[in-house]
């Protein structure tokens, strides 16, 4: 394995090895002698590797889901921002009310027709 082939992390590494595995080969490395999947030792500290990246991967999440609770609580939101603001929306339905085009209405905030669909009630919503 040359420098730019080497693992970032111990999930790489043993999805190396994995690699090495399914093509039916093995894994020795030269420099570093306790990394020798051919011996009994070298798949034992396999083993415990594998272990450390299940909890590498729990300690990510458990502090990701920290993050976006600590992040929520702050007035953070998520997901992709709203087309149209309340305002804007009341609007909408107040043109819709004077028999306004849907079409019309979506140029006027810069959304597809849909976006105007969904926002209002069926009721608003007049045929063009």
């Amino acid at each position: 394995m040359s420098s730019h082939e080497k693992p970032l992390s111990t999930h790489h590494l043993l999805e190396f090895v994995e690699r090495i595995r399914i093509a039916e080969a093995s894994f020795f490395s030269i420099s570093e002698p306790w990394a020798d999947t051919t011996s009994h030792a070298g798949k034992m500290i396999m083993t415990v590797f594998a272990g450390i990246a299940e909890f590498e991967r729990d300690l990510i999440r458990e502090r990701t889901s920290a993050g976006r609770v600590a992040a929520q609580q702050r007035g953070i939101r998520f997901g992709r921002p709203k087309k149209m603001n309340e305002e804007q929306k009341l609007l909408a339905k107040r043109l819709l009310e004077e028999n306004k085009a849907v079409s019309e209405i979506a140029k006027t905030f810069n959304v597809h027709k849909a976006t105007i669909y969904r926002l209002l009630d069926k009721e608003y919503v007049h045929d063009e």
